[in-house]
């Protein structure tokens, strides 16, 4: 599993799952950072084996990489926006490389080479290999195109095994095909883990800081993607009694402590900040509510559910409709203010549901390994 930090967020949170399940069966599970971050997550199990690469400052020890980075930074990122990454991920996949081999000379062959996130794409993009899956958490076309994007698709996604996390995603990669000109080895849709077991120990854990009056909670990293403007917006139209609690970090926190000031309810707003086990605070919580303008899983739903917490989300692009189908449908409403205030006020008269675990079959680890190892010749020990 290669992934770019194990910081804070939803995406390393999968990595890290998804690398405790092929542990969990029976694979010999390797996890591989490119950067240290201060608060980092770690696998639950011991038998996941945590490596760290630091290709940045591979990049600079080197003549050629420290020579491209500084093209990059001072000249290639200020003519084309976001061009950064090309001239270092082009160097970086034949570093990856390096360390691979470095890597197999110790630990034996890989069988599968799982990387997770364009950002950590964009690291490594030069590199190809059959036993490679680049995982897809996102939208990746917006129906903007232009030559840079074009040019900057087939810099990440040309001739590579693609896996995305909903059928949502998978479309929006096929649109992205015909717009931007790139053809991937293949396309395949595999769901994020969802590790039932794990989230109801963790969501025991006794946390001091959760209110011990009722609430309703959000739980991302707050950016524009996320729009918790929005949830702020309908729980201001909704007014519940329950008080509304973010837990999450990122760029848009004083923006939204300036808006939830601005509509009259910063005394009913929390903003818990990061959490390392958001779980408790699911548990605890009246209602989960999802407000993101995309979700390439929307995998957050399901982790509330398996709290026993009832769920309600904005439809929005992306995977949310695969989690919430068949008796979970009524907990989708439009992405505006005055429907998601009356989803809430709905949602909080409604009985606690008690959640169904046939509905997590498809995202059962075990399932989602499987997938991943479709192709694989058996053996006793497969690395990952």
């Amino acid at each position: 599993m290669v992934v770019r930090s194990l910081k804070m967020g939803g995406m390393e949170r999968v990595a890290v799952n998804l690398a405790d399940a092929f542990a969990e069966v029976g694979h010999e599970s390797h996890l591989l950072t490119f950067r240290k971050v201060r608060r980092s997550l770690s696998p639950s199990r011991s038998d996941v084996k945590v490596h760290h690469f630091p290709l940045h400052w591979a990049l600079r020890l080197s003549l050629v990489g420290a020579v491209a980075e500084a093209l990059s930074r001072w000249f290639l990122n200020p003519l084309i926006r976001r061009s950064y990454f090309v001239c270092p991920g082009f160097l970086g996949g034949y570093l990856f490389r390096a360390w691979l081999w470095w890597f197999e000379r110790r630990h034996g062959r890989v069988d599968r080479i799982i990387f997770r996130g364009v950002g950590t794409f964009e690291q490594v993009w030069s590199y190809r290999d059959p036993r490679a899956r680049f995982v897809l958490e996102n939208l990746v076309y917006r129906r903007m195109t232009n030559w840079r994007r074009r040019l900057f698709a087939r810099c990440l996604f040309q001739g590579k095994h693609l896996v995305a996390v909903s059928r949502g995603v998978a479309k929006n990669v096929e649109d992205a095909q015909r717009a931007l000109g790139f053809t991937p080895a293949s396309l395949s849709v595999i769901v994020n883990p969802c590790p039932l077991a794990s989230i109801r120990h963790l969501m025991q854990e006794p946390v001091p800081e959760i209110p011990d009056q009722p609430y309703i909670v959000n739980v991302a990293r707050l950016v524009p993607a996320k729009d918790q403007a929005l949830l702020l917006r309908a729980y201001a139209i909704a007014a519940p009694e329950e008080l509304l609690v973010l837990v999450g970090a990122g760029q848009e926190r004083k923006r939204l402590e300036a808006l939830a000031e601005e509509l009259g309810i910063r005394d009913r707003v929390i903003f818990a900040g990061q959490q390392a086990n958001p779980y408790p605070w699911m548990r605890h919580a009246r209602l989960f509510v999802l407000s993101s303008r995309f979700e390439g899983m929307g995998i957050v739903l399901f982790e509330a559910l398996a709290c026993g917490t009832p769920v309600l989300s904005v439809n929005c692009p992306g995977g949310v409709r695969e989690i919430l189908k068949g008796p979970l449908e009524s907990a989708l409403v439009p992405h505006d203010a005055e429907s998601l205030a009356e989803g809430i006020r709905v949602a909080l008269r409604g009985e606690d549901p008690s959640i169904n675990d046939a509905w997590l079959e498809d995202f059962q680890p075990r399932t989602v390994v499987a997938r991943f190892l479709e192709g694989v010749s058996s053996r006793p020990s497969s690395q990952v």
